[in-house]
């Protein structure tokens, strides 16, 4: 399998602009779970780049449960992600849900995102395999290492090398938390697998009150990237709000979580720049 160690024992770097996710250093995506307006994603976009994220993440196209959920503003929200990284800097990462979307997607969106529902739309994965564009490859809720690691070797088989694996939390009986995250994947995928793995605290929980602990707890781990959901009033979000984090709980995230990747030899690249500071964003954060 081209996914296995057994091929490929050094591990594997994907470039995302300047950024590598696998290399010696932890990567932080954070961003809103869906761009719900222009101003709002400027404002997010702008803080977690100060605080020291290095990519944003925020759905343009949303699955929900319910048909009736909000399902994110589209292309509309693609053209202001192209904003935000050009303000910003910040190369975007944003799912993709439909292979008829996939060619102009990639010519917009740095890393795809594969959420968990598509971990096994087999003609999706298939279609991003023939993309240059890094892809974000969420396990599905009920899926196994095994499997989650051959959905991923669709995207390999077709000539796309550049796979980062996401733990974002299974379905158990627990109903305590919204998912049980598996942070024991992360050596089992490393002893398995080249490819780089991420984890997802805010979906593995589904509680805000987690998202910070497991964070610290992936990173220790050996995570190579954590994902965050971020937006600038939680409380007002239209998907996800439970479990997103304020700027201002997010920037102390970053300096909490920021001496745990020092310890452990695999510090946050700074990418903070002096043009952008608290005062630039106001009372944002």
């Amino acid at each position: 399998m081209k996914s296995s160690r057994n091929t490929k024992p050094e591990p594997t770097e994907v470039s995302i602009g300047d950024i590598v996710v696998g290399g010696v250093q932890t990567v932080v995506i954070a961003g809103p779970c869906a761009v719900e307006s222009h101003d709002s994603l400027m404002r997010i976009a702008r803080s977690v780049k100060v605080s020291g994220a290095h990519l944003l993440r925020g759905g343009a196209f949303k699955p929900r449960t319910s048909p009736y959920s909000f399902q994110g503003h589209g292309d509309d929200a693609l053209k202001w992600l192209g904003e935000a990284r050009a303000v910003t800097g910040l190369k975007v990462v944003s799912e993709v849900m439909d292979v008829r979307r996939v060619e102009a997607m990639a010519r917009v969106v740095d890393c795809l995102q594969v959420g968990t529902r598509n971990m096994q739309n087999f003609d999706l994965l298939r279609e991003l395999g023939r993309v240059p564009n890094a892809i974000l490859l969420k396990r599905g809720m009920s899926a196994t290492i095994e499997e989650w690691l051959l959905a991923a070797e669709y995207i390999l088989a077709e000539g796309n090398p550049n796979v980062i694996l996401c733990e974002r939390g299974i379905r158990t009986f627990e109903s305590a938390t919204r998912n049980t995250l598996d942070l024991s994947a992360i050596p089992v995928v490393r002893a398995l697998s080249h490819l780089p793995i991420a984890i997802d605290p805010s979906h593995g929980t589904g509680r805000r009150d987690g998202v910070a602990p497991m964070t610290k707890a992936a990173i220790a781990a050996g995570a190579d990237a954590v994902m965050i959901e971020v937006h600038d009033d939680p409380e007002r979000a239209l998907s996800d709000g439970a479990q997103s984090l304020s700027l201002f709980a997010f920037d102390g995230l970053m300096r909490d979580a920021a001496r745990i990747a020092d310890v452990c030899g695999r510090p946050f690249q700074d990418q903070r720049v002096v043009a952008f500071s608290s005062r630039t964003i106001g009372g944002a954060i």
